[in-house]
């Protein structure tokens, strides 16, 4: 039975007031704690799915041989090294990425690397790919069977030792091979903004080198790159380009910005923080923006999963109409609740309905379509 008034109201006015007045990292290691804790149980995993989990036929989508049973993922950078996937089927979830795991273990970034913007409804994240690294997580996972699909997203260890280029190649080769054949796609983020090197494989002679390398490994996984939030549409045709002649699927557009000077983003809330990227809504026209032009120059060669300031339905079916056929959050639940995902799932059955589509997969690129 899907409800969640009451849940809303006590994570609205009990629970997020508490957490948000305590250090966002160690509430974010609190929430893992939790959720490791309740994935043990399949009493509770049940009970969670009962009151949280909103599921229609018409969110149901098959893409890329894969099964989404709802459009709404979780983003990378939440469950850094895949201690919930068995919880987060029970939230609502129609698919969920793990990671980014590099190849090497990483502690990631001095601390602080984590803060908080309510007004601009964001969180400043310098975390530096902080992960148990390819081998702990390939192991912890080698054996388990998911509930939805699982992208495993790989990148470059935060490390001095892989800002050379081969050896950078090197280090996502071995995460990559490692997960291989292990959950139902894999991602390759190239737009890690906090980690030494920058972002050497956004540049397109760069990563055609890596995707090079990359297409040696045998693995019958769709792969997906992680784009950044900051690059002109320019520079987006660019990477498409070479991604048109290697074993890519798709695009996750987008990373995170490190553009502290829009208007979105309260002044006040910035100060003295000099570092990071910023998630949540001061990512969202930008990350619509580009789904837009992928879709129109692109059309159905790829498939886009938006990312980016997602906090509601509509949130969520705007990028669907520009062309992403599915999206990810994780700022948007952290701000509203875990009952949000049910929330945006209802609610994107009923904008479905409104526009007069039978399922999900005819509103995709549908603003497009309409010009």
């Amino acid at each position: 039975m899907f409800g969640t008034p009451i849940i809303r109201f006590c994570y609205k006015r009990v629970a997020k007031p508490i957490f948000f007045r305590q250090d966002p990292e160690d509430t974010h290691d609190r929430v893992l704690g939790m959720g490791k804790l309740f994935s043990r149980s399949r009493l509770i995993r049940k009970a969670t799915e009962f009151k949280l989990s909103y599921q229609h036929p018409m969110l149901e989508q098959d893409i890329l041989g894969i099964h989404f049973r709802n459009p709404v993922g979780l983003t990378a950078g939440f469950d850094k090294n895949a201690e919930l996937t068995k919880i987060m089927p029970a939230v609502g979830f129609g698919f969920m990425q793990i990671g980014s795991i590099t190849g090497e273990p990483c502690e990631g970034n001095p601390k602080p690397r984590l803060w908080r913007l309510p007004k601009s409804q964001g969180l400043v994240v310098y975390y530096g790919l902080k992960n148990d690294g390819s081998e702990a997580i390939a192991e912890r996972l080698k054996n388990q069977k998911f509930e939805i699909p699982v992208s495993t997203s790989v990148a470059k260890t935060n490390s001095a030792d892989t800002v050379e280029l081969n050896a950078g190649i090197n280090d996502y080769a071995k995460a990559f091979r490692l997960l291989a054949n292990i959950g139902d796609m894999t991602t390759v983020n190239i737009s890690c903004p906090n980690t030494h090197g920058g972002e050497p494989f956004a540049d397109p002679v760069r990563l055609e080198v890596l995707l090079t390398e990359l297409d040696k490994i045998e693995t019958s996984k769709p792969t997906f790159i992680k784009i950044a939030c900051d690059i002109s549409t320019d520079e987006l045709d660019a990477l498409h380009a070479v991604a048109d002649n290697h074993r890519v699927n798709g695009f996750i557009l987008t990373n995170l910005t490190k553009q502290y000077d829009q208007p979105t983003i309260h002044r006040d809330e910035i100060e003295g923080i000099n570092k990071g990227g910023v998630s949540g809504k001061p990512t969202y026209e930008a990350s619509n923006n580009l789904i837009s032009h992928l879709y129109k120059i692109a059309g159905d060669r790829y498939v886009i999963i938006g990312v980016g300031g997602i906090f509601n339905a509509n949130d969520a079916y705007e990028k669907i109409v520009r062309g992403a056929s599915l999206v990810q959050l994780a700022t948007g639940m952290i701000f509203e609740g875990p009952q949000v995902i049910g929330e945006i799932n209802k609610g994107l059955v009923e904008l479905l309905r409104r526009d007069g589509f039978a399922n999900i997969s005819e509103a995709v690129g549908s603003k497009h379509r309409k010009l």
